[in-house]
């Protein structure tokens, strides 16, 4: 079942990489060679899901549309439904937090579960919009999988996507770029360059770290490490053959040797991959914020189908088919056991690439400063008076 408000492709929804513990290398190699087909529900989650969250009637999940829901549907709305009974109705939008505030301010809440950005999160959790998660239905594994950062009170981690160098192989072949310090490097590394036009913290934070500054010294990004970080874009400036705008761009760029390296978002280079596109993703320097979360409305007709599919959809094995089905990672990093062997080097809860990510402090983002801008406003503010030079 689908109900449709302003559907459109999903957006870029930025997100966090944090401290996910110690992942045994027994962990790694238990990750299976092949995914098990699509439809496929363990026995262990059935029995799971039809002793402890059985039901009948409907829930109302909102995502974004397009591909992201029809794999949603696909890899863990359906099974959800055969597991438990549950009907899921999926309505879209392009971003949740518009509609949730019309709902809020009409008094009349129509969806139950909803994905919410970092900053939506963070502005609507004022307004007491969230329903408190019950933990008490989550087996142990989710438990132990899933982060105690990722699991608030009232929200928990849903997926996580990072921004990072992406190189077309085929442009390299005796020696590949492996930090933004060799983006910046044209002349081993010559070819065009791609960076994203919209959003300035991201190409300031690459070109700190291509000038020598080390992650912990990164943030916050004072005036002093933006005029820094400027001075050094200007040099690669002329290199940027199109400042790419939307998220699919610098993936078909580089398809069609537009480029020879350029930032792109990790979800859309993964899913170029898995098709056998010859490029490669380079994690050191990645860049995320904050964590998309899953949410319980407030006041939403199902509030109790609700909790139960938030319990389904964190087990390990549905988080791995999550993670098939939208490209981006949930938090649990049990389903790594789950996931085909090819997949986990590719993914940002891998521990190793999670420790060479750069975690990017939401809430200071959103800080105001003292002339009340926040302070993502007044770094964007400056890249578009860069951008306009």
């Amino acid at each position: 079942m689908r109900r449709v408000l302003m559907g459109k492709s999903m957006s870029e929804q930025e997100s966090r990489r944090g401290p996910y513990g110690a992942v045994s290398r027994r962990l790694l190699l238990r990750s299976t060679a092949a995914f098990l087909s699509v439809p496929f529900v363990a026995n262990t989650t059935c029995a799971f899901a039809q002793d402890k969250l059985a039901g009948n009637g409907e829930v109302v999940v909102y995502s974004y549309g397009g591909s992201f829901t029809e794999n949603l549907r696909k890899y863990v709305f359906d099974p959800f439904t055969k597991a438990t009974g549950i009907r899921v109705v999926d309505v879209t939008a392009d971003l949740a937090e518009p509609q949730i505030k019309a709902m809020s301010a009409a008094k009349r809440v129509d969806w139950d579960a909803a994905f919410v950005t970092p900053q939506g999160y963070l502005e609507l959790r004022e307004t007491g919009m969230f329903v408190p998660i019950d933990y008490g239905l989550w087996d142990d594994e989710a438990l132990k999988g899933v982060p105690e950062f990722s699991r608030l009170s009232d929200a928990v981690g849903a997926f996580k996507n990072a921004t990072m160098l992406v190189y077309d192989e085929r442009a390299f072949t005796k020696s590949a770029p492996v930090s933004w310090a060799d983006f910046w490097n044209v002349k081993e590394y010559p070819g065009p360059r791609g960076l994203d036009g919209s959003v300035g913290y991201r190409n300031m934070l690459f070109a700190l770290m291509a000038d020598g500054v080390a992650h912990e010294d990164l943030l916050p990004l004072t005036d002093d490490k933006i005029d820094r970080a400027l001075k050094k874009l200007d040099e690669i400036k002329p290199h940027i053959s199109k400042w790419w705008m939307a998220g699919g761009e610098p993936i078909q760029l580089l398809l069609n040797r537009e480029y020879a390296l350029t930032s792109a978002f990790d979800g859309r280079a993964l899913a170029a991959i898995k098709k056998g596109a010859r490029i490669r993703m380079v994690w050191d320097g990645a860049t995320s914020v904050g964590e998309n979360y899953w949410t319980i409305l407030k006041g939403g007709p199902n509030s109790t189908n609700a909790q139960k599919f938030i319990a389904f959809v964190n087990r390990a094995e549905m988080a791995a088919a999550f993670t098939q089905g939208a490209g981006y990672p949930g938090p649990n990093i049990n389903q790594l056991k789950y996931l085909p062997a090819d997949l986990v080097p590719l993914i940002s809860i891998n521990p190793d690439n999670a420790a060479k990510a750069l975690l990017v402090d939401v809430a200071w983002f959103v800080a105001k400063r003292p002339d009340g801008k926040t302070n993502f406003d007044h770094i964007q503010e400056r890249w578009l008076a860069w951008r306009a030079q």
